[in-house]
């Protein structure tokens, strides 16, 4: 029984203290305060996650948010940008149609996620040079797509 008391001191009483002098009842009570301690201070981190979730929810990590969308010409090619959240599904297939749609030649796609947002990139050229794209049009299209 010693042994266990001397394990149990060595867990919860600091090394400066003298353990052998430390009465068993004594040693007891500083464990039970000990043990509601830990409790509590779980619970303290349990509802500093639940806040920080939320924070982070509201402040743009929310998938609730509509999609983002910006149409840049890069010269002889153009790059879509859509970024949504994970849970908010794009058609992505919905997008190219619109591109094919408005003369596009689509030449790559890639996709990244970070944190709780999807990154979609699409590059595109215009089938006939002297056609060409009209990028106010493409833009808007997109916007009322995702909308």
């Amino acid at each position: 029984m010693k042994d266990l008391f001397a394990k149990l001191a060595s867990l919860i009483i600091p090394t400066s203290r003298c353990k052998s002098k430390y009465p068993s009842h004594a040693l007891v009570g500083e464990v039970i305060t000990h043990v509601k301690q830990l409790q509590e201070r779980v619970e303290t981190l349990k509802q500093r996650k639940q806040i920080l979730e939320a924070t982070e929810e509201t402040a743009g990590g929310s998938d609730s948010s509509s999609p983002e969308i910006t149409v840049k010409d890069l010269g002889f090619i153009f790059e879509v940008c859509v970024i949504c959240g994970l849970k908010k599904k794009l058609m992505l297939h919905q997008v190219i149609n619109v591109l094919v749609e408005e003369a596009a030649e689509v030449i790559a796609v890639s996709h990244s996620t970070v944190g709780g947002r999807i990154f979609y990139t699409i590059y595109f050229q215009a089938v006939s040079s002297r056609i060409g794209i009209e990028i106010s049009r493409v833009h808007q299209r997109l916007k009322e797509l995702i909308l």
